[in-house]
């Protein structure tokens, strides 16, 4: 597509509208589709109907295969709970075993964020019997070794596991000990004498050695133990033990990874995020077992470090996504970054291709896309060091990783200025006039434009966003120089549809601050230089909210207007993966956000082709006075109070029509179309439920579904239920 039209198109589809469609003739519709709520015959009569124009004629840059990505890190045992299929916690001993309960800072220590507190090891027997051997330990600094008193049972005990009746759980055990000593590990899922299963090891040497075993639970429990008993004289020692579901794939669960596969997400990025600024990717590597748990200072919790760099490379292959590394350039340096893309991509030939085919992978993994550094910019980030540093390292970074493989496609860690970033005296200075941060120390993403130039293919952005609040420009100015952000923040009442329509704002922030850059650097759109917002989320309200269908709606919008700037923002990753399922130890289910994300994953395939749609009713001006996460116009098409967002197909033979509606009323629309003739009757793919609240849980029924229908009369005049996300397909005259 030529300079001029693409301009024509950015003008005519993108902006905020105030195009009167042309009348339309228009036919009846009705939808017949199973679900809570389905699209009625009649819409509620208007003074001015609500009319749309697509115009098929003018297109924007097809979608890439990275639209929906996802992002995950190890933060806590979030990984450990969700994606790997490891019952225990802290199987390689991280932390000392007593019968006394872990003070406050202990339990946030071994759990990181609240609710996702580690279960614990305890002795069974005397507290004195269990000491923790430094001097030899099997992996780590230390290993439990078990004093025995004849026929009396000693050992540890961990509880709090989840078990299926019926259901094969497998393991091993690493074990040394005593001649005269026997040990036992037991599956235990009730009180009574009958409620286990025990396997029996005798003949220990002063050697460790590895010990199989596999149990059937005979009845299902949420709070079954796991115990490792000893008898005889002398000691036993314990290195590592594990236990899992059979049916784990590589050590993967199954329910989660299906689910995941749904998704069509295109990439994810791993393996952080705050996590990977003290993390060695050395220790990620080799034999499970043997690799040392450490500490993540990020979040202040204890890795195992059971999933590392082949892991993740499994899940990507089992999730069918292309893996996307982020490199520590925290406390990491160039060198172990370098050496890092050797062991991924390097050929059997080099030293670490060849280490990584002992490891079990002997074919290259020739990762793509690697991100240098995860938010360097960020007071809360290990390893910082000021922008005019930074740079020095990113393009040290460049040239080590390029000098191994030179096809690899870097990412610089940019982050454009807000004012609720800004602290000190910028803020008050530039607070409402960002022109002011330009080039400056607090213009992260324009130092490394203008430092990095070349060692990079594109930028990254991040994003959070919670409801119920609003940032006040003006309260921010007045603020002392070292007050927190926070307190810039006013609490806010907002409708369904304001709620719905502020993260969307968020990505329109950046879409315009991009368009700065490119004005600031022309060389950005000249050498096809892109945007990766790959992290972000909406918190809606708190950390701990139940995705439900009100979510839903957000981030419908969210993924339109993403899909309004493909000619720059060609990847965009979700935080985290895993928060599109609800999910329990044992069972999983999309929650309604992953429903969003199936729909349009499966709808919005790579190689859709955007095309310019317009609208007679624009979308309302910012009631909040504009600055800060208040953007000058808000983000949408002018369908208000509808968000729309169309492409065709990559055959050209379907034209996609996504429609958000965050009202509680049934809304219908005229449909003009020109450059193609729609031809045939409609698909309609449809999220909705009774009410806003309206949620999916594992172990109770669907509250929101994904319905499919033919839907009968015109495509030119379609009906959208009330609170749903709707796709249409509507076949195109060859």
């Amino acid at each position: 597509m030529s300079s001029s039209s693409t301009q024509d198109y950015k003008a005519t589809a993108w902006r905020d509208g105030k195009i009167l469609c042309a009348t339309l003739a228009v036919a009846g519709l009705w939808v017949a589709c199973a679900g809570p709520v389905a699209a009625q015959s009649t819409a509620p009569k208007s003074a001015t109907p609500l009319a749309v124009a697509i115009d098929a004629r003018q297109t924007a840059m097809p979608t890439s295969q990275y639209e929906f990505g996802m992002f995950i890190e190890h933060l806590g045992p979030l990984i450990y709970r969700s994606l790997w299929s490891e019952m225990l916690d802290d199987r390689k001993f991280y932390f000392p075993i007593t019968a006394a309960e872990p003070d406050v800072q202990g339990q946030r220590h071994q759990g990181g964020r609240p609710g996702m507190e580690l279960r614990q090891w305890r002795p069974v027997g005397p507290g004195d019997a269990v000491t923790m051997d430094k001097d030899q330990p099997f992996v780590g600094e230390q290993s439990p070794c078990i004093a025995l008193d004849g026929s009396a049972p000693r050992g540890i005990r961990q509880s709090g596991l989840a078990v299926v009746n019926g259901k094969q759980y497998v393991g091993h055990i690493w074990l040394k000990g005593a001649p005269g000593s026997t040990v036992k590990v037991a599956l235990i899922w009730g009180e009574g004498a009958g409620d286990r299963k025990t396997a029996s090891f005798a003949h220990l040497t002063g050697t460790y050695a590895n010990f199989p075993f596999r149990f059937t639970a005979k009845s299902g429990s949420s709070n079954a133990a796991f115990e490792i008993t000893g008898t005889g004289t002398g000691n036993f020692h314990i290195g590592t033990v594990s236990l899992m579901p059979a049916d784990n794939i590589d050590g993967f669960r199954p329910d989660t990874i299906a689910l995941l596969r749904q998704l069509h997400s295109g990439f994810w990025r791993l393996p952080g995020g705050n996590f990977l600024s003290d993390w060695s990717w050395y220790n990620g590597v080799g034999p499970v077992d043997k690799r040392p748990s450490t500490y993540d200072y990020a979040w202040n919790a204890m890795q195992s470090n059971d999933v590392g760099l082949d892991e993740f490379m499994t899940l990507c292959r089992l999730i069918d996504v292309q893996p996307y590394i982020t490199v520590n350039a925290g406390f990491g340096d160039a060198h172990s970054a370098g050496e890092e893309v050797e062991y991924m991509n390097g050929p059997v030939s080099t030293r670490l291709g060849a280490e990584r085919a002992r490891n079990g992978h002997p074919q290259p993994y020739n990762v793509k896309f690697w991100d240098i550094g995860n938010e360097p910019y960020g007071v809360w980030q290990l390893g910082r060091t000021d922008l005019k540093y930074y740079v020095l390292k990113h393009n040290e970074f460049a040239a080590a990783m390029r000098r191994v493989d030179p096809s690899i496609v870097l990412l610089a860690s940019g982050n454009m200025p807000e004012p609720m970033d800004l602290t000190g005296e910028m803020r008050a200075k530039a607070a409402d006039n960002m022109k002011a941060v330009e080039g400056t120390p607090e213009d992260w993403t324009g130092g490394e434009i203008e430092h990095c130039w070349g060692n990079f293919s594109g930028i990254t952005q991040h994003w959070y966003a919670r409801s119920g609040q609003r940032f006040d420009v003006e309260k921010a100015k007045r603020l002392p120089p070292d007050a927190p952000t926070e307190a810039g923040y006013d609490h806010v009442e907002q409708t369904p549809l304001e709620f719905a329509r502020y993260p969307a704002n968020i990505v329109h922030l950046r879409a315009q601050e991009w368009r700065r850059y490119e004005q600031r650097f022309p060389q950005l759109e000249k050498k096809h230089i892109f945007l990766s917002i790959d992290e972000y989320a909406y918190f809606g309200g708190n950390f701990n909210r139940v995705p439900d269908l009100k979510t839903a709606l957000a981030y419908g919008m969210i993924l339109n207007e993403m899909l309004r700037h493909t000619d720059f923002l060609r990847m965009s990753a979700r935080t985290m993966g895993v928060s599109t399922l609800d999910y329990t130890p044992t069972a999983a289910a999309f929650n309604t956000t992953g429903l969003v994300y199936k729909l349009y994953g499966d709808s919005f395939v790579a190689g859709s082709i955007p095309v310019a749609l317009t609208g007679n009713s624009p979308q309302p001006a910012p009631q909040s006075p504009v600055g800060g996460d208040q953007p000058e116009t808000s983000s949408g098409s002018p369908t208000f109070p509808l968000d729309m967002f169309a492409a065709l197909t990559p055959d050209r033979k379907y034209l996609t029509l996504a429609v958000v509606n965050a009202t509680d009323t049934e809304r219908s629309f005229d449909l003009n179309v020109a450059g193609v003739r729609l031809e045939g009757q409609p698909t309609l793919w449809q999220i909705a439920g009774k009410d806003w609240q309206a949620a999916d849980q594992v172990g109770q029924a669907p509250q929101v579904r994904i319905t499919k229908a033919l839907v009968s009369g015109s495509a030119h005049r379609l009906t959208v239920a009330p609170i749903s996300v709707d796709v249409f397909r509507i076949p195109v005259a060859p």
